[in-house]
Order: C-alpha cells, then structure tokens, then sequence
C-alpha cells in the first residue's frame, strides 16, 4: 500500500475526545442497573443509583469540556470528537462549539451503552438512532463510528450500507486500511481507522494507573516513535480523551503539554478522523 499525507507530512495526528457524559447507564434512564464505569472503581451489581458516579460523569461536561476546548482553539487543532448521540443532546452548547471550531462528530452510539447482544435489526435502530440525533444536534451527520469497545458481527455492513465512510473499532495497525463487506447490493468497501488504547487517559483509571507524566511521557514516546517512522512510510497515531478524565485540573497540563511538542514538530497533520479517511480514500482505491 503506498500512499502519502497531504503536502508531505510524516505523521498524521488524531485526537480523539470521547463524549460520554449524560449517555452512561443509570436507573434514572430507566436500565436495569448503573454505570459500572467508575474512577473509583466501584462497581454496583444492585440496581440502585449511584449518585456519586453521575455526579462525576457531569463533571466532564461542567469542568472539562470548556478546559479541553480552551486547549483546542489554542492550538488551532481539528479533531474529532466521538459522541454518544444522547450526550450531545443534553450538553447543547458542546455540541455547538463542536460545530463552530470545524470539529468532527462520529458517532460514538446512541447512547454510551454495550450494544454487542443486540440482534441486526435492533442494532440497525440504534445506528439509525445515532445518525439522526447527532445531525440534529450539530447541523452535520456523522461518517464515523465507535462503539463501546464491543459490536455485534454484523455491524460494519449496517454502516456501510448506512453510508459510514470509516469504522474506528479496530486496534491492528497504525494507518488506514480497506476492508470490503458484503452488503445487501453486493460488496461494499469501508475505511478501517484503527484506534489506540495504550495512549488513552484511561489508563489514569485502570490499575495500575498512570501519573499525569507517565502518560505524558508514553504519549511523547508514541509520537517520537510514529515521527520517525513516517520519514519512510505513513504513519497515523491516536490519542484518546475524555472529558471526565483528562479535563481535571491535574490531568490538563498533560494535555497541554503534548499539545505543544506536536505543535513544535514541523510536518505533521493534526486533523480530524474523516479528513484522513476521505484522504486516504482518495490516495489508495478500494479493493476489487
């Protein structure tokens, strides 16, 4: 496969901000139980609400989302943020400065829930669900998508025949690739954007979990890696964020920081997810 970024560039640079906050499982939102996903780690197998972690999720929305947007318009940075669908709903004004800053909205779910049980049809409804409400929100259709972490077999041929240009859960490689599905008009190809999950701040919350400069430092290290690799070959990394997790006033300058060594190296294209699909689409065809 040979292709390269545009005007030259080594590397190709995606930040991929999660929006999740107002989408998780909760028994207010009428699931069987809460969110399991806790920096605490505690994880509730009684269905009763935990305050506590909700309260948490908000903080994303009130505290971290305006310090990760402040970030982005200092750097002048295109990226993509990957939504649930229900958050953006209920966060209206981060899904206008999404659109205002030139930013991407893939579809991160209907909502921030496992949708690998569901059965074609159903799962058919929640990327329908998807589409229509993040247009609605942000005057723009999402051509991406990732779910959370898990999907059914049958999900890349619903959104290709949905008109998806990329799906994003894959972890195999570091540039593009095609993939081919079979389709109910025959075959059909998709981008396949792998994603990272070494560089993601939710190593902040896993055991053992990274201090702000550990994950500075393996994010430095990545990128170093990847630059020097892309003086012969392309090269795409990825960096994962959540609001609730990077957006914390001792996380942030982390952020910062990596932000100015990208920004300090010369030949690299920061840009959003579908800018380096539809690139990539144009440089390499898609098989026969």
């Amino acid at each position: 496969m040979s292709f390269r970024w545009p005007n030259g560039a080594r590397l190709a640079m995606s930040i991929v901000v999660n929006v999740e906050e107002g989408a998780e499982m909760s028994i207010a939102r009428g699931d069987k139980g809460p969110e399991p996903v806790d920096e605490l780690g505690v994880s509730l197998k009684i269905p009763i609400r935990n305050y506590g972690n909700e309260s948490n999720y908000d903080y994303g929305i009130r505290a971290g989302a305006p310090r990760v947007l402040k970030l982005l318009d200092r750097y002048g940075f295109k990226v993509t943020f990957t939504a649930a669908a229900t958050a953006l709903e209920q966060a209206p004004e981060l899904a206008k400065a999404i659109a205002e800053g030139g930013h991407e909205a893939c579809s991160h779910g209907w909502r921030w829930i496992h949708q690998f049980s569901y059965g074609e049809e159903r799962e058919r409804d929640f990327v329908k669900k998807a589409i229509a409400s993040i247009e609605a929100t942000t005057g723009t259709r999402p051509h991406g998508w990732l779910s959370r972490y898990m999907h059914t077999p049958f999900l890349r041929k619903t959104l290709a025949e949905e008109g998806f240009v990329y799906h994003m859960d894959d972890y195999s490689d570091d540039v593009p690739r095609w993939d081919v599905v079979e389709t109910a008009r025959g075959p059909k190809p998709i981008v396949i954007m792998p994603y990272a999950l070494d560089t993601n701040d939710m190593k902040f919350w896993l055991a053992p979990g990274y201090t702000p400069q550990q994950w500075l430092d393996y994010a430095i290290a990545t990128f170093e890696q990847l630059y020097e690799e892309g003086a012969e070959a392309p090269r795409m990394m990825s960096l994962g964020l959540h609001l609730r997790i990077i957006g914390r006033p001792g996380r942030i300058w982390a952020l910062d920081r990596f932000m100015a060594h990208v920004a300090s190296r010369p030949d690299v294209w920061v840009t959003s997810r579908l800018d380096m699909a539809r690139h990539f689409a144009a440089e390499v065809p898609p098989p026969a």
